[in-house]
């Protein structure tokens, strides 16, 4: 058995489901860098919050980005009281006062956080310096930096590759970019769209090394003056893992090894249809055998709908001590036979660095 270094997932990742109070409730993390929070129950924006570009609105752009949109922010409203204040062990949501539903009375939410490294300090490993908030333990930096017009080499702060690379231009509303090692080099996923993977040779051109990523020539990109905000994630033994499979079209679907159980799966079928969605299962909201509630990073659907309407057989998955399993085996994206997909895992090893069983979830 593999050993991980991370002998509590917890300390890194988390999925935690709350309930919306109006008022302000805090979170526990020690250094909170990453929060993306979504309701469970209604047709609502996603609200993602790091704590580079900061917790709450103080110049443009500002802070909550929506996955499932191209805006670049929310409006100058995104107030101290309203926004995120982040902390080095505990992070407070706000009122929402703005309605942005994250924090509404009585309403239920998933929010989903990584550990980073406080608010970020200087890199200059690449040929433009960049702002890094890195957990190298973890494998998750968050990196900011403002293009030169060059096809530039950008600093993540992580002591191995990333495997996936989650892109924002912030400078204007446009796409999500993604960079997913098993999809490969010169192109890009788009969080925001069901699009598969689209060649572009404007877009990470070059495979990120153990001190860099290449973000590409694309405006986009590395546009003059553009300001942009990366999530890097480098694989860590035991406790996350990027990578694909082939589905087989039948419910007793494939199943995927990654040494860990996890608590948290995200899928990406590697084709352009209405069924291939960005889909998200995580062990805080459903029941590890099936888990067949998964929200949506590129929709605004509530929990185990799909079209407006319930469907809670719709996509099914186990959640396992090991890996997980695809339990439906049509009508969802990663249904069907013969479809590539894509999947990023979180969770934790049975066994850690100290010998001693860890607790799986």
């Amino acid at each position: 058995m593999a050993y991980t270094t991370i002998n509590k997932s917890g300390d890194n990742f988390d999925a935690k489901i709350y309930t919306g109070n109006g008022s302000s409730q805090t979170l526990t993390m020690d250094n909170l860098g990453l929060l993306w929070m979504k309701n469970r129950t209604e047709t609502s924006n996603y609200n993602l919050f790091d704590v580079v570009r900061g917790g709450h609105y103080t110049s443009a752009p500002g802070p909550n980005l929506r996955t499932n949109s191209t805006t670049s922010a929310h409006g100058s409203d995104i107030t101290s009281a309203y926004g995120i204040t982040f902390g080095s062990s505990s992070s407070t949501i706000g009122s929402d006062g703005g309605g942005y539903n994250y924090n509404q009375s009585g309403k239920s939410y998933v929010g989903w956080q990584w550990r980073a490294n406080g608010t970020g300090s200087s890199n200059t490993d690449g040929s433009i310096t960049s702002t890094v908030s890195a957990n190298a333990t973890a494998g998750f930096s968050i990196v900011s930096w403002t293009g030169d017009g060059s096809d530039a080499t950008i600093g993540h702060g992580l002591s191995s590759a990333p495997k996936l690379i989650i892109h924002k231009h912030l400078s204007g509303s446009v796409q999500w970019n993604v960079y997913h090692a098993s999809a490969g080099t010169g192109g890009y996923l788009r969080l925001d769209s069901t699009s598969a993977f689209s060649s572009n040779s404007g877009f990470f051109g070059t495979a990120p090394t153990s001190t860099v990523f290449s973000p590409g020539s694309h405006s986009y990109m590395s546009g003059s003056g553009n300001d942009n905000i990366a999530y890097c994630f480098a694989e860590k033994t035991g406790y996350s893992k990027f990578g694909k499979f082939t589905s087989n079209g039948n419910d007793n679907g494939a199943f995927i090894h990654t040494g860990f159980a996890p608590k948290w799966v995200m899928l990406k079928p590697n084709v352009t249809d209405g069924w291939s969605h960005w889909y998200i299962f995580d062990t805080a909201r459903d029941h590890p055998q099936l888990n067949d509630m998964p929200l949506y990073a590129n929709l605004t659907t509530q929990e185990g709908y799909y079209g407006g309407s319930p469907a809670s057989d719709y996509a099914q998955i186990d959640l396992l001590s090991n890996g997980f399993k695809i339990r439906k085996g049509s009508g969802w994206g990663a249904g069907g036979s013969g479809r590539e997909i894509i999947y990023m895992a979180f969770g934790q090893s049975i066994v850690g660095s100290n010998n001693v069983p860890a607790t799986a979830r």
